[in-house]
């Protein structure tokens, strides 16, 4: 299998990559938010950390709910609320005075206990929606996942109309379809709902992705699985916060009568007829660039001097390994998560990217970041972290 060379968008590898030169993103909806403050689950992590970053830089008040305390978030003005989303009261509570709720939290993972996947992302996200209902919050913006329509096929192109996963082997999905199902069927008048299925958020700072495919590459733990041309759609994060304050703005777009609480600009949107109704739907958020993955993958080793994954398993193989893993953690007292399970390998193995017209269309979203430029960065980042570890 080749390893291609990633394009670096200057001429000297060290010389720095400024993402604002890439093409502009075309937001859909001009949006003067109210002075209410927004409140965003899981504001430490990595999508919710530069999506509070961005509230903040545009001047807005925010309210993080998270159980590590972020001191430098809150010495620049943000309001902490320490909590779990199984607390049920302490979540409901945090929803008072909020004008938009960014529900960003979640317990991922491809391993665990049914039990504690459900108590987080379908009970806390109970809990975020009958906080909203009891305090009159206007807009609720989920952050789902592309995997609630696994279906153990290859998902190329795929858009919005396939079904919610119910067979899954990962209680993750599984967790994740029951949430988004109760997000979009809460959507009415009083509170606009919408879901949005970011895939593969990387970028620099990424504390899982690719650190993960980093560790296993260079402790030699990583294969192919299949036959290395499955095709991948990725997201920069900062497209991901594009997607998330463009589906604020579609959602406050949508009831301007009733929502007095909107700004202006959004009303005079209203006015002029763009009917676009995000409300109570849920979009596909990609850089919309598929890459075959395992190539991806070989290029970001060899622009950081590693050896490229030659070494392949088949699909059938890496199942059954998963299938044998997934037994010996269910019966042993084996901490962390299996090397390998039935839903890695088909994420591994099977193409999953998406069409994102709905997304255009609806929400005016559009990738500002690219794969070239975004990989160029994190090169860039990653090659300084390694000379500063030497």
């Amino acid at each position: 299998m080749s390893s291609p060379s990633i394009p670096l968008p200057h001429p000297h590898p060290n010389a720095p990559v400024t993402l604002t030169e890439q093409k502009p993103n075309p937001m859909g909806y001009a949006f003067t938010p109210g002075p209410e403050p927004v409140l965003v689950t899981g504001g430490t992590g990595f999508l919710g950390r530069r999506l509070v970053e961005r509230l903040l830089a545009q001047g807005r008040s925010v309210v993080v709910l998270g159980r590590t305390p972020a001191p430098d978030l809150e010495q620049r003005g943000v309001r902490f609320v320490r909590a779990s989303l199984d607390d049920a009261v302490a979540v409901r509570a945090a929803c008072r005075g909020i004008g938009t709720v960014f529900h960003v939290a979640a317990k991922v993972g491809v391993w665990g206990r049914y039990d504690d996947f459900f108590r987080a992302n379908v009970l806390g996200t109970r809990a975020l929606l009958a906080g909203c209902r009891e305090h009159g919050v206007p807009r609720f913006v989920h952050t789902s996942t592309p995997s609630v329509v696994f279906n153990g096929q290859n998902l190329a192109g795929a858009d919005e109309s396939l079904p919610l996963t119910t067979a899954c082997p990962s209680p993750y999905p599984l967790t994740k379809a029951i949430a988004e199902r109760e997000v979009l069927a809460a959507h009415s008048a009083e509170l606009s709902t919408v879901a949005l299925r970011p895939h593969l958020i990387w970028g620099v700072g990424d504390p899982h992705l690719v650190p993960r495919i980093l560790a296993r590459a260079r402790a030699g733990r990583l294969r192919i699985v299949g036959n290395g041309q499955n095709r991948m759609d990725m997201v920069h994060v900062e497209n991901a916060v594009d997607a998330h304050l463009a589906a604020e703005a579609a959602l406050a777009h949508a009831h301007p009568v009733s929502d007095t609480r909107l700004g202006a600009m959004a009303q005079e949107n209203h006015a002029l007829g763009k009917k676009r109704a995000a409300g109570g739907q849920a979009y596909f958020i990609t850089n919309d660039e598929p890459v075959v993955l395992w190539d991806w993958i070989n290029g970001l080793l060899t622009a950081l001097g590693e050896p490229p994954i030659t070494q392949c398993v088949s699909l059938k193989a890496a199942s059954a390994v998963g299938a044998l893993c997934e037994a010996a953690w269910r019966v042993l007292p084996l901490k962390g998560e299996p090397p390998m399970t039935r839903f890695i390998a088909a994420e591994l193995a099977k193409d999953h990217w998406f069409s994102i017209a709905a997304a255009r269309r609806d929400l005016g979203y559009a990738p500002r970041i690219s794969m070239a430029a975004g990989t160029a960065e994190l090169v860039l980042s990653l090659r300084s972290k390694t000379r500063l570890t030497d």
